[in-house]
């Protein structure tokens, strides 16, 4: 009988409850919310400096002296604009700045092209060699080369020129780097057709493989843009004239105090916020090329 009772007697099994699809959603959606939450502010962290500059532009000097971090001018005026353009080199430095940067991008895509192909297609002796210094040059700090380079511009006598400003400009290891890696996605076979049909080496660079690479080309361009626009360094050993100050050199010179005496907050701030916007517009203009580098390489 004690058997029996022990057999008839059942033991209830406990399930767990099942969990409701809203709770999992729930979840999700607040996961989501507190990234956004932190991207947002990590956005305004990095933003803030930059509101800030072009906000203590349009302020008084008094207001930016006492205040200087607020968004909101108490008094809204252009007075630094004003300063600026009236009693400094201002539209000399922007254009000697502009006339630099606009021979240095074209002369460095044509020529870190041409030497990008030539290391990813033609097959000499000492290739690898020559591509293994380009990439030794990359990890050289640029402020070590500062003396030799004035050295060697003061040798040639292209010291304080625009020639001594632009020429060791030209060519850029990292642009070899990123153009001879997207020639090697290029197919051959479309270089061995062209051949084929009689093109030499330079019309199957200048007419085949380098439209395909549009993308990079667009990269080299904005890079050596936003590089020589804002070179500080290597204008300051190339050049003494002030006729050939840049803009870089010139709001410098602002942040030293060079037109008055006191703290000159907004019109070191307007110089700096008026530097800004030519490498802003063109990086807002191809944002999306930049971040594509691999449209147009064909694959087998």
């Amino acid at each position: 009988m004690t058997v029996t009772a022990a057999r008839d007697t059942a033991v209830p099994i406990q399930t767990p409850a099942p969990r409701t699809v809203g709770s999992g959603r729930a979840g999700r959606i607040w996961g989501q919310v507190l990234l956004y939450a932190l991207l947002i502010v990590l956005a305004l962290i990095y933003i803030y400096p930059f509101l800030v500059s072009v906000s203590t532009s349009f302020k008084t000097d008094a207001e930016a002296a006492g205040d200087p971090i607020s968004l909101i001018p108490s008094v809204f005026t252009v007075a630094a604009y004003e300063l600026l353009f009236s009693r400094s080199d201002f539209p000399l430095w922007f254009m000697n700045s502009a006339i630099v940067t606009i021979c240095v991008t074209l002369g460095r895509v044509f020529f870190v092209s041409l030497a990008g192909y030539a290391l990813a297609r033609l097959h000499f002796r000492g290739r690898a060699v020559i591509f293994a210094l380009v990439i030794a040059v990359m990890a050289v700090p640029g402020v070590v080369l500062l003396i030799p380079k004035f050295l060697v511009l003061n040798q040639l006598g292209i010291y304080d020129s625009y020639t001594g400003m632009i020429v060791p400009l030209l060519v850029d290891a990292a642009g070899v780097f990123i153009m001879k890696n997207f020639f090697e996605s290029i197919p051959v076979s479309i270089e061995e057709q062209a051949r084929i049909d009689g093109a030499g080496t330079f019309r199957v660079f200048w007419s085949i493989v380098l439209p395909m690479a549009r993308p990079a080309l667009i990269t080299i361009i904005i890079l050596s843009f936003q590089g020589s626009w804002n070179e500080l360094s290597h204008f300051i050993v190339s050049t003494q004239s002030p006729e050939l100050t840049t803009l870089t050199k010139g709001v410098a010179s602002l942040a030293s105090g060079q037109l008055s005496q006191g703290s000159q907050y907004p019109i070191k701030l307007a110089a700096a916020v008026l530097m800004t916007i030519p490498v802003a517009v063109m990086f807002f203009i191809f944002q999306r090329r930049i971040m594509n580098t691999t449209q147009g390489a064909l694959k087998e």
